[in-house]
């Protein structure tokens, strides 16, 4: 079906594709079992395709299907986005029996890293949602006002019987670079920490990407489950084709708070329990690692601070602990100072932090288009999900992968790592190694 304008004043590359006139939104309370046996349970109820995915230790919101689309490029893309979505709720009966955090309308974002990209931005929203928050749970339909009284909502076994189809996994999986070799991305990170030591700069976050193919097409549910079982203190995603788990919370804004997780500063685990104990204790008091950090948080909390009357900034990072890797991390907060900032404006603020593109950040930025030669796309860019209120969840589509629209046996799994003066190339690269295991050990 053709895109049609949802209103003259809106730039051009705004569209809803598919969106009915009027739309009905019905949010009533979900019987579900407990999550604690499971974290990846939500993604039970998800078909093979048109997947959704916005979980974490069991809570979250699963959707699919798609009743309007908002697609937007350049500079505003978060903006116009915005505007977009605020037209179309305006076009919404809303009927919500829950009224918690993911209830009514939502809709499931994706932003390019880069507003030069051609893969812009969209919002999707749904037209089933299945969601979880503690032991509240939900179904959230949307349907075209075609009639006074809209089709009853699905019962659980109806729910379940959407995702009945058997997850597949893609059997055998072969690798091969990307747009650079090992070897090349050894020579640009060397590039990187020239540029920075000649004062050009502080920090640049370059990215890696590795091609991989499958023998079967790639079933995004195999991804889901796989990630939220093995990294269920991540965020697991799926939304137009980018399927990861990140670590990294660009922003929650919920009931006039707002947090941001900031990571920066690695090191790989090695499988024994006295060991890490000791590399996380060397991370905690690693120059380098807490050079890289401070400069993500200050970016952070410069960009916040105008939304905000007050804010906590600790004074020093955690060590947070992954299966893979362990961070520093510094959990950023603030009050914010007006109702009707929304997530997304908030996300829009903060990206590109110096955690996923360095400081300053308009001449990383810079460096990052002449020497990384990568698309990185929607990489790196804000994901998560919008509602009604302007409340959401956005964070960084790290550890990820993109599914290719042309060939269903085909992915681009993707990994950074913040360049200072102090980087060495090839610890850079064992790095990206680590960081690639989740997406690798997903595919199986």
């Amino acid at each position: 079906m053709g895109a049609m304008n949802i209103d003259s004043s809106l730039a051009s590359a705004e569209h809803l594709i598919a969106a009915p006139a009027r739309l009905v939104v019905r949010t009533t309370p979900l019987d579900l079992p407990s999550a604690d046996a499971d974290p990846a349970a939500l993604l039970d109820f998800l078909p093979a395709d048109s997947s959704l995915s916005w979980v974490r230790r069991g809570d979250g919101l699963v959707a699919w299907g798609e009743v309007a689309r908002i697609e937007t490029t350049g500079d505003a893309q978060f903006s116009r986005a915005e505007s977009a979505w605020g037209h179309l709720l305006q076009t919404m009966t809303v009927h919500d029996d829950v009224r918690a955090p993911g209830t009514g309308p939502v809709a499931f974002g994706s932003f390019s890293f880069d507003p030069s990209s051609g893969a812009g931005g969209v919002l999707v929203v749904p037209a089933v949602v299945v969601g979880r928050r503690g032991s509240t749970a939900w179904v959230t339909t949307v349907t075209p006002d075609t009639a006074e009284t809209g089709p009853a909502q699905p019962t659980l076994a109806e729910l379940l019987s959407v995702g009945a189809e058997p997850v597949r996994g893609p059997g055998r999986v072969t690798y091969s670079a990307g747009s650079r070799t090992a070897e090349e991305w050894l020579d640009i990170v060397t590039q990187a920490v020239a540029r920075i030591r000649s004062g050009a700069l502080d920090k640049v976050v370059l990215a890696r990407e590795v091609v991989a193919r499958t023998a079967a097409p790639v079933d995004p549910r195999w991804l889901l489950q796989r990630l939220a079982g093995s990294y269920p203190g991540c965020w697991t995603f799926s939304v137009d084709g980018m399927v990861g788990a990140t670590p990294e919370l660009l922003v929650r804004s919920e009931k006039g708070l707002a947090i941001s997780r900031v990571l920066a500063g690695t090191v790989r685990r090695t499988g024994d329990d006295d060991a890490d104990l000791v590399h996380a204790a060397h991370l905690a008091r690693s120059s380098k690692d807490l050079e890289e950090h401070e400069y993500a948080v200050s970016s952070v909390a410069r960009e916040l601070e105008p939304f905000c009357t007050s804010m906590n900034v600790p004074e020093a990072p955690f060590v947070l602990h992954l299966p893979n890797v362990m961070h520093l991390a510094t959990d950023v907060t603030g009050v914010l100072d007006r109702p009707g900032v929304s997530s997304l404006t908030l996300a829009a603020a903060l990206h590109p932090s110096a955690a996923v593109c360095g400081t300053p950040t308009l001449v990383a930025r810079d460096l990052i288009r002449e020497i990384e030669g990568l698309e990185r796309a929607r990489y790196a860019g804000p994901v998560g999900w919008l509602g009604a209120d302007g409340d959401g969840e956005w964070g960084i589509a790290l550890r990820s992968a993109e599914l290719s629209p042309e060939d269903p046996c085909e992915l681009r799994l993707f990994a950074g790592c913040g360049i200072v003066a102090a980087s060495d190339p090839e610890a850079e690269l064992a790095e990206t190694e680590a960081k690639l295991e989740p997406m690798r050990s997903a595919l199986g």
